[in-house]
């Protein structure tokens, strides 16, 4: 009698190396036990043990299908894709503007210039380098100090760096309830424990940090105040102010990723508090992926801290990126690409709107994604198996879920990769396939 652990085990193997990719529709359990020369009933323990390692999901009338893999893992630190439309991650490369970054990257390379590239860069860069970058993140209302500067070799880096300076392992940290999934599994390798803190339609409750950090000490929260990740929604000023008196009163540091920021006016929550607050920002969306650097702004009180973390973990600026992206600073280049995604942002968001303008969409009209609920009829990772069957890859909301149960019936679209001509029928595609439900045949 064949184990019918045996046989999952097999189906297993066909996920981890790709055979079976997700959206790959199992074959009815009475034509899968055919074929195995099986009892039906073997069959259906074969499928239940797959559903409760979290490799499949079903639904009655639409059938099983392979379920994408550790959604925050996976949209955080996987290879791209393999479908033709990415609406997963959001990273953006304008083509008006590679000529000017394929001329930057040649004038660094010259031989004169090598020596200096070449050289190790300190967490704090040299004094120029920090005057550029302040100059450069610099925004209306918010001016950061040049001094207290330091740099990392992406945004990502610069999370970890920030976090790893507050909360020695074991210890909490507070963060909105969806966030940037990144962040889950920086915590996980440095032991912090993350709290899930409330979000309402302006993001972090000051109510809900006061409550978590009375039922147990946390050592600070890492939040995204503009165009929040994945709701998109920006924090107002009143509710900053509010928050930056929260924090003042329980004695509590904030990590603000502004990643977002350059495509929004809001003033940084660091204006607000400016002794409580760390900001990081990066040019990996303002620029292009391939083009990045991290920036953390600190109070000078923690500044010393975090560049002990800079160094210790390895998250340090290495001389190429560093040189390339302080040239870009420099030459205004940065600045100028920022404010042509801003535009393209806005076009994105609004066709996007105008395609989908008869579903729940929840988003900032600056931001590079949306927030689509879905109707009663789908679930999430039901949706995106099917979308991916469509060649198109969407996130769904347990990706973005600090406890996975209780994810909303959503996904998020990011809407910064694709060409528009192929992001148009992208979204009609996502549209009919919310009203209309899955027509792919059942066998």
């Amino acid at each position: 009698m064949t184990d019918y652990r045996v046989l999952a085990d097999g189906l297993v193997e066909d996920i981890a190396t790709g055979r079976m990719p997700p959206g790959t529709r199992l074959p009815p359990q009475r034509s899968f036990a055919y074929a195995q020369g099986i009892a039906v009933s073997t069959a259906s323990r074969v499928y239940a043990e797959l559903v409760r390692r979290g490799l499949v999901t079903g639904e009655t009338g639409r059938g099983t299908y392979v379920r994408p893999q550790d959604g925050a893992a996976r949209l955080a630190f996987a290879e791209p894709p393999a479908t033709a439309v990415d609406l997963e991650r959001i990273y953006s490369v304008l083509p008006d503007h590679t000529d000017g970054l394929s001329r930057t990257i040649q004038d660094l390379l010259r031989s004169d210039r090598i020596k200096s590239i070449v050289a190790p860069v300190a967490a704090a860069g040299d004094p120029d380098a920090r005057a550029v970058a302040a100059r450069f993140l610099a925004r209306p209302g918010w001016t950061p100090g040049a001094d207290p500067l330091l740099f990392t070799g992406n945004g990502r880096q610069a999370v970890a760096s920030a976090l790893a300076a507050l909360a020695p392992p074991g210890e909490r940290i507070g963060v909105e309830a969806l966030t940037y999934p990144v962040v889950k599994g920086i915590a996980a390798r440095l032991g912090i424990t993350l709290v899930p803190l409330a979000l309402d339609g302006e993001g972090l409750c000051p109510d809900a940090l006061a409550q978590a950090h009375r039922t147990a000490p946390l050592r600070g929260i890492y939040l995204q105040p503009s165009l929040h990740n994945p709701l998109g929604i920006t924090m107002g000023p009143e509710r900053r102010a509010a928050l930056a008196e929260s924090l003042d009163a329980h004695g509590l540091f904030a990590v603000e990723d502004a990643i977002y920021g350059f495509l929004s006016d809001a003033v940084p929550l660091a204006a607000f508090a400016p002794e409580r607050t760390i900001l990081v920002d990066s040019l990996s969306k303002r620029v292009a992926p391939g083009f990045t650097l991290g920036f953390i702004a600190a109070p000078p009180l923690l500044v010393d801290r975090i560049a002990l973390c800079v160094r210790s973990g390895g998250w340090g600026a290495t001389g190429l990126p560093f040189a390339v992206g302080r040239r870009l600073m420099e030459s205004g280049e940065a600045a100028r690409i920022g404010l042509a995604k801003r535009e393209d942002a806005r076009a994105r968001q609004a066709l996007a709107r105008d395609i989908l303008a008869d579903l729940a969409l929840r988003g900032d009209p600056q931001a590079y994604h949306l927030w689509l609920a879905l109707p009663e009829t789908w679930r999430a990772e039901t949706f995106v198996a099917a979308a991916a069957r469509r060649g198109i890859a969407v996130t769904p909301a347990n990706a973005f879920a600090v406890h996975a149960g209780h994810a909303p019936n959503a996904v998020r679209l990011a809407l910064a990769s694709p060409p528009l001509d192929a992001l148009a029928p992208a979204l009609t595609t996502l549209r009919q396939l919310a009203r209309d439900g899955d027509d792919s045949p059942v066998e």
